[in-house]
């Protein structure tokens, strides 16, 4: 049910036998990501329940979710890297259906992430997911 784009990041994963590797590929994504313009930034995409500065600006493009994002902590830009990747490009009933704690478990992040990353990436998925339950309206 994932992204092909979100396939990739998994197959990518398998050849990482080691979570530092695995670690600076998050952020290596997340660095690739266009910066979200300063305009974007506001209370409206600010996500609460986050440990960082995190702004997700999510959107309908014809019948699809896309989202941009940013925040000022690198491995939570990452992360926003990762959820791009699952999310876009998929019509707002299948973001609102993924079980994103299984996909991203299949990436090994569960077992690595703070208590505090876990609670941030928890309110980014809840985000998106509201965000497409309530684009089906």
């Amino acid at each position: 049910m994932a992204s092909a784009a979100f396939e990739e990041i998994v197959e990518d994963f398998e050849f990482l036998d080691d979570w530092e590797d695995r670690y600076r590929m998050v952020i290596e994504l997340g660095k690739a990501m266009e910066p979200l313009p300063d305009v974007l930034k506001v209370p409206a995409t600010k996500v609460e329940g986050c440990a960082s500065q995190v702004w997700l600006h999510p959107q309908i493009e014809g019948d699809l979710v896309m989202f941009d994002g940013e925040s000022d902590a690198m491995i939570v830009n990452g992360l926003i890297a990762v959820l791009r990747k699952l999310y876009n490009g998929l019509p707002p009933a299948d973001v609102a259906a993924i079980d994103a704690r299984a996909e991203l478990g299949r990436l090994g992040l569960n077992d690595h992430l703070s208590a505090q990353r876990s609670n941030g990436l928890r309110a980014m998925i809840e985000r998106l997911q509201g965000f497409a339950r309530a684009s089906l309206s």
